[in-house]
């Protein structure tokens, strides 16, 4: 069986790809996820710090 590895996408990119990458490892629709990370981004502002955090971590598909 081939283990799931998260990385950031080249096909559902808008900035880094970052929510992407996430849609496309959980299987759901990116605006989802994009969606989502906005309001957590709102309600505290962790998500933008999250954000940059993992388009720096995570690599690109290749």
């Amino acid at each position: 069986m081939e283990q799931k590895r998260l990385f950031r996408s080249t096909r559902n990119k808008m900035i880094c790809g970052v929510c992407g990458g996430v849609a496309e490892y959980i299987n759901i629709d990116p605006t989802v996820v994009r969606l989502l990370w906005v309001l957590f981004s709102f309600a505290g502002g962790a998500g933008i710090l999250v954000y940059l955090i993992a388009a720096i971590i995570m690599p690109i598909q290749a």
